[in-house]
């Protein structure tokens, strides 16, 4: 089976963390991870590639929210894949988004519907957390069924949010592995 793409974009860490324990959820599936940015300044992480996009076997994709939406640089991102969009690529892989937001007011559940409209676009199954995991429940500082989401000015990734991205990993990759070929 081919990679778990895990996608992000970070600025002040916090999108990147999630992104490390959305990694490790799919990796507790035994599924292998490409733990990939988008182009930046100062990477943490490899860049990810247009070949790597096309051949993983689903993608998590994370960015900050900035007014209620992604940030410039991942819209960005999706704006130039109009080859993979008329090339069908991308087409019936699972996906699913995460996000980090400076306030718990600040756009949460906005920026993860707006960053599935491109994967939509792209023919991908987008999924979300369902309500069967209890950190849904009880959470107050970020997660919602559309993907895990983190209040970024707490004093880092809480214990449910922990979870919640976990399991989206977990989710994703046992996803994948049953439409594996």
């Amino acid at each position: 089976m081919k990679p778990v793409l895990v996608l992000y974009y970070s600025r002040s860490g916090a999108t990147r963390q999630m992104a490390r324990l959305i990694a490790r959820g799919v990796e507790e599936q035994g599924v292998e991870t490409w733990l990939r940015t988008i182009d930046c300044a100062e990477p943490q992480d490899p860049v990810v590639t247009q070949a790597e996009l096309e051949e993983a076997s689903a993608l998590a994709l994370g960015s900050p929210t900035r007014f209620g939406g992604m940030a410039a640089p991942m819209k960005a991102f999706w704006d130039d894949t109009a080859a993979q969009w008329l090339a069908g690529s991308l087409v019936d892989k699972p996906a699913c988004v995460f996000t980090s937001a400076a306030s718990l007011h600040g756009g949460h559940e906005s920026t993860l519907l707006t960053m599935m409209v491109p994967l939509l676009h792209h023919g991908m199954l987008v999924l979300g957390l369902p309500y069967t995991e209890p950190a849904l429940h009880h959470t107050q500082s970020g997660g919602t069924p559309y993907g895990p989401s983190h209040w970024a000015l707490e004093k880092g990734i809480s214990a449910d949010e922990k979870t919640l991205c976990l399991a989206m990993g977990r989710r994703l990759a046992d996803i994948a592995k049953r439409m594996a070929p």
